[in-house]
């Protein structure tokens, strides 16, 4: 089963279309903007069905779960492909929400069950860092896959018809996972008491100021990223542009190449980054104090960027959004201790769960907000928007030591 659970995480990541969804919105002839609404819907949808989606798993079944989430994809990488109507993209978003919403922590809740029933829980960590391992490398090698059908095609929304054969094959590969990796059902756990446990916990989380404070810095951090991280993608087509060689290809090839390149570079770091995140720690003294240095790194990146975009220095932008996207693997596992730290004990599932979806409310707000400017001033304002979030929530941290719950 290991070579399975493998296999799921490998397939998951071809995600052919990630080099290039703001191009390819481009492409279809919208508005910052409106790519801004788009991804806005988006957030929106997974925040709405994340709440029953783990209800759902347990009284319907695991696999059904995720082989309906691998549908969902499926059906959002067709519209995405066929259709240019703003109004039917938001149905493609819709269902590329399912897939997201309907797959979160329910294949991780699997292979702790497989482990279970072998008697080889003790080896968790090690199990689920192999698979972990297999995601990261599909994410690298789909970069580079990306790059090349870009290259064959020509055309940038080509890139999700040859998303479908992988996630059909995932779709087989889930649903023929043996049954009894469905687990047992949590106490009989309805929807009804995912949202009261849902709700108590937000109240939790608002009063106590701790984790109010927490949540505060990953809607900065974490969902200012989640928004500005694809802006790379028309910098990327510009400078192409501006290098003869690329600019002498048809069509978009020159800017397909240098996109593969540059996400493949930023897979690698997301394979590595994460693993030096204890040594940062261990160096500032803290989680604390290592969080105030990632902070500070942020801002001086998102100011930078502004006379970088306006001078239309493009290499430098790009050097700072793959030091963006390290700070990124930096902190994850570092805000995922602090909230393990700070949270009750029995609540520290949901409340990790509220953490994310913090980040795609933030998104959500950040999305369309930052299109509007970016269409009205041009790109600098990316800049700008990410050093005045990061300057006000590192103006409105906490100097009160972070407690033990």
């Amino acid at each position: 089963m290991i070579g399975r659970f493998s296999l799921y995480g490998f397939l998951k990541n071809q995600k052919y279309y990630e080099p290039f969804l703001l191009l390819v919105f481009l492409e279809k002839g919208f508005s910052f903007f409106q790519i801004g609404l788009l991804i806005a819907f988006r957030e929106l949808a997974v925040t709405v069905m994340e709440i029953p989606s783990g209800a759902l798993a347990d009284s319907h079944g695991r696999r059904l779960c995720m082989a309906g989430s691998m549908a969902g994809y499926i059906v959002s990488f067709v519209v995405f492909w066929l259709s240019s109507s703003f109004l039917l993209l938001f149905i493609a978003m819709f269902f590329f929400a399912i897939g997201d919403a309907f797959r979160t922590g329910t294949h991780k809740a699997m292979i702790f069950k497989w482990l279970e029933n072998q008697g080889r829980l003790s080896e968790k960590t090690k199990i689920y860092g192999v698979t972990r391992s297999w995601s990261k490398t599909g994410t690298a090698l789909s970069s580079i896959i990306a790059a090349a059908l870009v290259w064959r095609s020509g055309s940038f929304s080509t890139v999700f018809l040859f998303c479908i054969p992988p996630y059909l094959i995932n779709l087989v590969n889930l649903i023929t996972y043996p049954g009894n990796l469905e687990g047992e059902e949590h106490g009989g756990k309805t929807l009804r008491d995912s949202i009261v446990m849902m709700k108590s916990s937000v109240v939790e989380a608002v009063k106590f100021k701790p984790l109010r404070n927490l949540m505060t810095e990953t809607m900065g951090f974490q969902g200012m990223h989640k928004v500005t991280g694809d802006y790379i993608q028309p910098v990327i087509k510009s400078m192409a542009l501006s290098i003869p060689i690329l600019a002498a290809l048809q069509g978009d090839k020159g800017s397909a190449a240098l996109a593969g390149g540059v996400y493949f570079v930023l897979a690698v770091l997301g394979i590595f980054g994460s693993r030096f995140s204890h040594r940062l720690v261990s160096a500032a003294g803290g989680e604390r104090e290592s969080a105030s240095v990632l902070w500070l790194v942020n801002f001086v990146c998102y100011a930078a960027m502004i006379p970088m975009l306006a001078a239309k220095w493009y290499i430098g932008v790009i050097a700072v959004f793959i030091v963006l996207e390290l700070l990124q693997n930096l902190w994850r596992p570092m805000q995922v201790s602090r909230f393990d730290r700070v949270s009750p004990g029995k609540r520290r599932a949901t409340v990790l769960s509220i953490e994310s979806q913090a980040k795609s409310i933030s998104a959500m707000i950040y999305a369309p907000v930052l299109g509007l400017l970016v269409d009205k001033f041009g790109l600098w304002v990316l800049g700008a928007f990410g050093a005045v979030v990061a300057g006000a929530v590192m103006a409105s941290r906490s100097r009160v030591p972070e407690p033990m719950r």
